[in-house]
């Protein structure tokens, strides 16, 4: 039944690009629109660009595709990837960036979501108090953002890049702290639950460190907004290593917290004009078929390598980012 429902999402996906893919071809027919395509191709490049202006969208589309594949591998999230190699490799401004990155992050979470809750893998109890904070600061994150000349926002990115990819490299996930005693926040809003291990074991969990976790959200919830780079680099160390959720729990809640936060920061950005359809639409479908192949190869991939890769990678694209803020 997996496989079926496996082979269902990867030609469902290869059904999305191919009817993207002629679509494209329809508009370029079509004078009124092709003009209006490219003038958003123009608003987002900065300048008119010598290629038509269907080849970004196109070269997007197969970008994000390797790009979904090597995040499955890596175990990071697409959104993670997508702003610093997409603002390092491609003529796009940084503001249609992070817009289209949010929306990125977004739609895997919300992919992902439901079935997390059915499983009890994702806790609502968490999730709830964690959300209200985060949320409300990705929302002036998002302002902050659009707000600070291009060159600072080029150089905290590139900072906080290089610092998750660090993180990356350093940080070891426990796969069930041992929390004693549960602290007086915690139990007072009810943060705990249990959940069914694939062998039927029922593990029972609570946090601790519950008002530290709190504070480091709001943080996360700024520099989310401030970036579009999605959160889970940062949510799941603060849930799993500080406030001793298991590690299931903490990866399950931290993707249905992106539904909600990121939600908060796009709505901020789309306002703003900062969302291009041309931009967003290839990005999200190329990065979902991605994820599908990378999980048929996971088993058969060396995770350990495409992780060291995907952190060189991001070392080389933080620093792209802070040469290019700093004017080099």
């Amino acid at each position: 039944m997996k496989l079926n429902k496996t082979w269902m999402r990867i030609l469902g996906g290869v059904g999305l690009a191919a009817l993207l893919l002629a679509t494209l071809a329809w508009a370029d027919n079509n004078t009124d629109i092709a003009n209006e395509a490219a003038k958003q191709m123009a608003e987002a490049t900065g300048s008119p660009s010598s290629m038509p202006w269907w080849a970004w969208p196109t070269i997007l589309l197969f970008f994000c595709f390797v790009l979904g594949i090597i995040a499955v591998l890596a175990g990071v999230g697409g959104g993670v990837l997508f702003v610093p190699l997409v603002s390092g490799f491609f003529p796009f401004h940084l503001d249609f960036v992070r817009g289209a990155g949010l929306l990125v992050a977004l739609a895997g979470a919300l992919a992902a979501g439901p079935g997390l809750l059915k499983r009890n893998l994702a806790s609502l109890r968490l999730a709830l108090p964690v959300a209200l904070i985060a949320s409300s600061c990705a929302i002036v994150g998002a302002f902050l953002g659009l707000a600070l000349p291009g060159n600072v926002v080029q150089i905290c990115l590139g900072g906080t890049i290089m610092g998750i990819a660090i993180l990356l490299l350093t940080s070891k996930n426990t796969a069930r702290p041992v929390v004693t005693k549960q602290d007086a926040l915690g139990l007072a809003l009810g943060i705990n639950g249990a959940y069914m291990e694939a062998n039927g074991e029922i593990v029972e969990w609570k946090t601790h460190r519950t008002l530290p976790g709190l504070l480091l959200f709001i943080i996360i919830g700024i520099m989310a907004g401030m970036f579009g780079l999605g959160a889970g680099w940062a949510n799941v160390p603060v849930l799993n290593l500080l406030m001793g959720a298991p590690l299931k729990v903490a990866v399950g809640t931290s993707k249905f917290l992106l539904s909600i936060t990121d939600t908060s920061a796009a709505w901020v950005y789309l306002n703003q004009g900062c969302v291009i359809p041309l931009m967003a639409i290839p990005s999200i479908i190329g990065l979902m078929m991605g994820s599908f192949v990378g999980v048929r190869l996971l088993a058969k991939a060396k995770p350990a390598f495409i992780r060291y890769m995907v952190i060189g990678v991001l070392l080389f694209a933080g620093g792209k980012a802070l040469a290019k803020g700093l004017g080099f």
